[in-house]
């Protein structure tokens, strides 16, 4: 008579016939994602499909963070990578995926993944390398395209927070054959251009599109430079190697550009807070030698003698008036120095410039023109200067051959 088994004793049987098995507890399939669900304990559940069938599958949450490196939705064509078991339970079979990329992008996260553990390995993303952001800079480098919407992104951010920050751009290919030569570039030009913090990105885009900012020699140069550099490729979810191997990373290039510069009213209103400090801290320290010296007068009315009294308040007299002149001296010292540093603030007013030659150009509608590229021959322009405005018509437009001209 043939033995009687339970349902659990069936499943679980299958269940180690599975697990045993060399292909199915290690395999990758592709297929169509569809049913897609986010449940919320973290985990995934989807089904993969092809014209011949279909494979329930679930990625737990632990596997989920490392493992899924995108948003996975209805119709993408992916890679799973896991094993296939059955569910005891329901006594079907599903895969359990431990990695899942979009098909055709699987040799791109590898190359990644083994890239990153690499310099990981070699200590190029270790905390104690970082830099610090200076909180006041006064130049900052640009590595981005020319024309790219991050580099106007960057340039708006900076002049809204901070209009006295000089941006220095160094033009660089962002993407396509070639572009991560001219990134490294550019990281070097501006190492030499006297700058306090050097800003490295672009806009979002695919893995592909954002390829050059995971190439070695990129990661290399960013670790290398002496000035501190924030990452900023592509948008929050986007990562790239050198998000690891720079100082700061930004999840975007107008973010970068925040962190990259102080308001200036902080400043203002930081000076403000020295000098109100410096003046208290003096008033009080006349105030505590005074109370001495009336102290010490008090001390001599008590012991009598008129002519040790007289020395003694001469002496008091004295010091006194030691006090006052160095106390005095040291305020005149202090005003001075507030006086030249609001001068060379004030110095740095963009009216200031207006006054010494310099001017403004927008266009006929109030937009700024900061680039050639914005008028053509025949287009008019408006230039602002100290006492009133100009209208020009542009007769022609010469291009700065140089990649390090500077982007006021």
């Amino acid at each position: 008579m043939n033995p009687v088994y339970s349902v659990s004793e069936v499943n679980i049987y299958l269940k180690n016939l599975f697990n045993r098995d060399a292909v199915l507890s290690r395999i990758v399939v592709e297929g169509e994602v569809s049913n897609c669900k986010y449940h919320s304990t973290g985990h995934v559940y989807f089904t993969l499909k092809d014209s011949g069938g279909q494979l329930k599958c679930v990625m737990f949450a632990s596997s989920r963070v490392k493992g899924l490196a995108f948003p996975m939705k209805e119709g993408d064509q992916v890679q799973a990578l896991g094993r296939i078991s059955i569910f005891e339970r329901d006594g079907v079979y599903q895969m359990y995926a431990d990695r899942i990329v979009l098909a055709g992008l699987g040799e791109l996260y590898e190359r990644f993944e083994q890239l990153k553990k690499r310099l990981y390995a070699e200590g190029l993303f270790d905390q104690e390398h970082k830099k610090p952001i200076p909180p006041y800079p006064k130049r900052i480098g640009i590595v981005t395209a020319r024309t790219g919407a991050a580099l106007q992104d960057i340039l708006n951010i900076l002049h809204r927070r901070n209009p006295y920050v000089q941006p220095i751009l160094a033009p660089a290919q962002v993407q396509g054959e070639g572009a991560s030569e001219t990134i490294v570039r550019a990281i070097r030009l501006l190492e030499h251009a006297d700058v306090d913090v050097i800003i490295v990105g672009r806009g979002g885009g695919s893995i592909e599109d954002l390829w050059a900012f995971n190439e070695e020699i990129v990661a290399r140069a960013v670790y290398e430079c002496p000035v501190p550099i924030i990452s900023c490729v592509g948008h929050e979810t986007d990562t790239t190697i050198i998000d690891y191997a720079a100082d700061l990373r930004a999840p975007t290039p107008s973010a970068a550009a925040e962190l990259a510069v102080g308001l200036a009213e902080e400043l203002s209103a930081r000076m403000v807070d020295y000098h109100c400090a410096l003046t208290d801290a003096m008033t009080d320290i006349i105030e505590r030698r005074r109370e001495a010296l009336a102290h010490a007068e008090r001390l001599l009315a008590m012991q009598k003698p008129t002519a040790r009294l007289a020395r003694r308040r001469e002496r008091m007299e004295a010091i006194e008036r030691q006090l006052r002149s160095a106390m005095e001296n040291r305020l005149a010292k202090e005003t001075k120095r507030l006086a030249v540093a609001a001068a060379r603030l004030d110095g740095m007013s963009p009216l200031k410039k207006l006054g010494g030659g310099f001017g403004y150009v927008s266009d006929p509608d109030g937009k700024p023109v900061v680039s050639v590229t914005q008028r053509k021959p025949g287009e008019t322009i408006r230039i602002v200067l100290k006492d009133g405005e100009l209208n020009a018509e542009v007769k022609n437009a010469v291009t700065f051959s140089d990649p390090m001209n500077r982007t006021e």
